[in-house]
């Protein structure tokens, strides 16, 4: 599945304010439980640039979602949550280049792990018994220690999902 959105939020340690469109990659694996139910696991890579220098904000993450569904003729709406958790790397620099082979004095490099909570909505768009097209648009909030991180907003994902 393909993502992109809208990030937006101060990280307070440095006082930079983050915010662009993120673009990554990953999938879901589900599994039907009954007429209604889903239960299953997902992860992604999201990566948001900064500045146009080489700088970045990444989130990977994953976990296990459950999901409530509705089936209709071609289309399957759903809604649901992904609990799980994952790593935030942030590269900031402030000044210089990434072309050159010289050594920045103003960049900063994190690393941090974080808990998630992926509140999620979606639409499966039937195209045959063993495929489905999937739009689906989260939020996901990562908290780490006892503070959510930034950047934080919507991301939208379209993808492609195989069923058996």
């Amino acid at each position: 599945m393909l993502h992109t959105g809208y990030l937006y939020g101060t990280i307070p340690e440095i006082g930079y304010k983050a915010k662009g469109a993120p673009f990554g990659l990953g999938g879901t694996i589900r599994l039907q439980l009954g007429q209604h139910w889903m239960i299953g696991g997902e992860g992604y890579v999201s990566t948001l640039r900064q500045m146009h220098n080489g700088s970045y904000i990444k989130y990977g993450w994953g976990g296990v979602l459950g999901e409530f569904y509705w089936a209709f003729r071609h289309v399957m709406p759903y809604v649901g949550l992904t609990v799980g958790g994952g790593r935030q790397t942030t590269f900031l620099m402030f000044d210089g280049t990434s072309s050159d082979w010289r050594a920045e004095d103003d960049a900063v490099f994190h690393k941090q792990g974080f808990f998630a909570l992926t509140p999620f909505i979606g639409c499966d768009f039937i195209a045959t018994k063993f495929l489905h097209l999937t739009l689906k648009a989260d939020w996901m909030t990562t908290i780490s220690g006892r503070k959510v991180l930034a950047p934080t907003g919507p991301r939208f994902y379209f993808g492609v999902i195989f069923y058996h």
